[in-house]
């Protein structure tokens, strides 16, 4: 019986490495697909020729290789060159072939592009690229500091454009409202940044506006909610949010019909802060009873055991209930589906974790322009994830004015047929 027998170093000569191979498979792929590209291109114009005959589109060898920063590595790259020698006749320039699959100065794949300021807004040091990936990317990947320094310059021009939109075309029927504050690393004083998010008549949700605050005070947010009415915002049904007497004055004086929401999450905080811990378990229950209440009158009924049990001895924790109490219940008088999402500003405060993983590891952002677009992005970012609210189709029927008894459909606005509502809804 026949065997093969190889030994240790003929071994290690046959073993390849896996990402050696993946970069290698990588570069044939792409080799063949440029390759194609310019055969196509050229096979397309073979019928145009000079006076002489002489075909005008033809190839002209390959261009320097150049090194690509890609998802599996450094790969090198020959493209080829073509000689295109027609010429435009409104301009009189010479066409150029211009490759779709590898423009003329692309340096890094657009994954890569997209990957390094994801990196970098959720807690990634400019400082850290080069030794946390040129293990993976190569030393020469041109992950500088400065390649993500000039990201930021662009993200703040994309936060103008982003607050001068147009907001005719949207309606927001339910909207949270907070601010993060954080410490400006190269300047005196702290970034107070006002966030609004909304729900439009479909369900889904989408950032409203990302502005700068001195603090979170009636002038700041009236000065923003201004300026969304001044682009076409409509005043939303609900608008909710935390114990800021600013927002709550401001939104009074700008769009004067739209109902509030105080936060429970918030607003049980700070009950159980005007409370000694001995009976936090027990105030906390009370407080999830009144919250998760089946209707408004139940809550109410939750109240008022909330005051027996704790007002005679502490009457200042059992205010910060009562004083806002119409407020606490608002939720009640929309769809049950909705409730969950009415509570709190949940929508807007689990999106801020990452703003201050990425504060812990700078110390802050450099300035308040930089810190304004880092939040701008990360907000963006993760836009694509936020999702609908429980029962979308409920929500044009709150903007037109329909009823809800205990979370359910009661009256449907007489004003408002069927098909209208449909017509908000799309």
């Amino acid at each position: 019986m026949l065997s093969v027998v190889v030994d240790a170093q003929a071994r290690a000569e046959l073993a390849t490495d896996l990402d050696e191979l993946f970069r290698e498979g990588a570069r044939r792929m792409l080799a063949v697909a440029l390759e194609g590209e310019v055969e196509a291109y050229i096979a397309a114009h073979a019928e145009l020729v000079d006076e002489h005959g002489h075909r005008l589109v033809v190839r002209n060898g390959h261009a320097p290789a150049r090194t690509l920063t890609t998802g599996v590595g450094q790969v090198e790259v020959v493209r080829p060159r073509v000689d295109d020698r027609r010429v435009d006749p409104a301009t009189g320039a010479r066409v150029q072939f211009h490759s779709m699959l590898l423009p003329r100065w692309c340096r890094r794949s657009p994954k890569v592009a997209e990957v390094l300021p994801l990196l970098y807004l959720h807690g990634l040091s400019s400082l850290d690229f080069v030794p946390a990936l040129e293990h993976f990317l190569g030393a020469a990947a041109g992950l500088s500091a400065s390649v993500i320094t000039r990201l930021t310059t662009q993200w703040q021009a994309e936060q103008e454009a982003f607050l001068q939109r147009d907001l005719s075309e949207r309606d927001y029927v339910y909207c949270w409202a907070d601010g993060i504050h954080f410490n400006i690393r190269l300047e005196e004083g702290r970034l107070c940044c006002l966030v609004i998010v909304g729900v439009r008549a479909d369900g889904t949700k989408e950032l409203v506006a990302v502005a700068d605050g001195t603090r979170e005070s009636t002038d700041d947010w009236a000065e923003l909610l201004r300026d969304c009415r001044r682009r076409g915002m409509r005043a939303p049904v609900v608008m909710v949010g935390d114990g800021a007497l600013g927002l709550w004055r401001a939104l009074r004086e700008v769009f004067p019909a739209t109902r509030e929401q105080r936060c429970w999450v918030h607003k049980a905080a700070n009950v159980l802060n005007a409370l000694p811990k001995s009976v936090h378990a027990g105030a906390r229950r009370a407080l999830n009873e009144i919250a998760q209440a089946e209707g408004r009158a139940h809550a109410e009924r939750a109240i008022e055991a909330l005051v027996a049990d704790y007002g005679a001895k502490w009457p200042k924790a059992v205010a910060k209930i009562t004083d806002d109490q119409e407020a606490l219940l608002t939720f009640f008088d929309f769809p049950a589906e909705h409730w969950v999402h009415l509570r709190t500003t949940n929508p807007i405060e689990s999106t801020f974790s990452p703003v201050r993983a990425r504060t812990r590891v700078t110390k802050g952002p450099g300035s308040k322009q930089a810190g304004l677009a880092m939040v701008f992005k990360l907000l963006e970012a993760a836009e694509g994830r936020w999702r609908a609210v429980n029962g979308p189709h409920l929500v044009a029927l709150v903007r037109a004015g329909a009823r809800f008894e205990k979370g359910r459909l009661i009256e449907r606005p007489k004003e408002a047929p069927e098909e209208e509502i449909d017509e908000v809804a799309a």
